[in-house]
């Protein structure tokens, strides 16, 4: 059973931050889960939203603003009072290597809203980051932008995240995992994943006794806000 810190340890810290993964990695984690964005200007960020409204109080898209721009946008944190703004991914990735298991960088990309990102994102993992592209799992909600990883790198690791399970997506992909909301997972999707050699991983579990029924059902892994309850 693999446990990804997701947005790193987001019960914690706020979530898709440098403190929030490094703290992650104090709790013990060796998996982890981020979500990427383009900027204005080509730099690539991490945060959930398209937008800054529910993180930063400002309804504002990512995609509209500069690299330099976000750091006019602190975001809310309740946590420690620290100031903390949207990091670019390049500064994450060194805090979560060391002991690195699986890194799933989530792609925010619907309907192609980022051009490019796909390209951008591979470019800057193969300059910077070499070795740490065999532990890296690419997914999104967005065949489209899966398609067009699996196209530009065919090593690429692919995990279809999905709301409605259909295992020949996946399969068209060369897909190493499916990835659903865990309220839509019954033990029939974890035996047809199985059966075509898929791993399940399922979001979001921050309990233990939901946890162990659903590896029980055929999980392969959960991602939690709660690191630290599971490592």
């Amino acid at each position: 059973m693999l446990y990804f810190a997701h947005r790193g340890a987001s019960a914690r810290q706020v979530q898709n931050t440098v403190p929030a993964f490094s703290l992650a990695r104090q709790l013990g984690a060796s998996c982890y889960e981020l979500d990427v964005h383009l900027t204005q200007d080509g730099a690539l960020v991490v945060h959930h939203d398209y937008s800054l409204k529910t993180t930063a109080g400002a309804d504002v898209l990512l995609k509209n603003l500069t690299l330099a721009q976000l750091h006019d946008y602190p975001l809310m944190n309740r946590f420690d009072g620290q100031t903390v703004y949207v990091p670019e991914l390049k500064d994450v990735l060194p805090v979560v290597e060391p002991g690195l298991q699986l890194l799933n960088i989530e792609l925010k990309n619907d309907d192609n809203v980022y051009p490019g990102l796909e390209k951008r994102l591979l470019d800057e993992l193969h300059a910077d980051a070499p070795q740490m592209l065999p532990k890296i799992l690419f997914s999104s909600f967005d065949y489209d932008t899966l398609a067009r990883i699996r196209q530009l790198d065919k090593n690429a690791r692919i995990g279809l995240l999905t709301r409605s399970f259909d295992v020949s997506k996946a399969l068209d992909l060369q897909a190493e995992s499916v990835h659903m909301n865990y309220t839509r997972f019954v033990p029939t999707v974890a035996q047809e994943c199985r059966q075509n050699g898929l791993k399940v991983y399922l979001y979001t579990v921050n309990e233990v006794p939901l946890a162990r029924t659903l590896q029980q059902q055929g999980a392969d892994g959960i991602f939690t806000d709660c690191v630290d309850l599971f490592v």
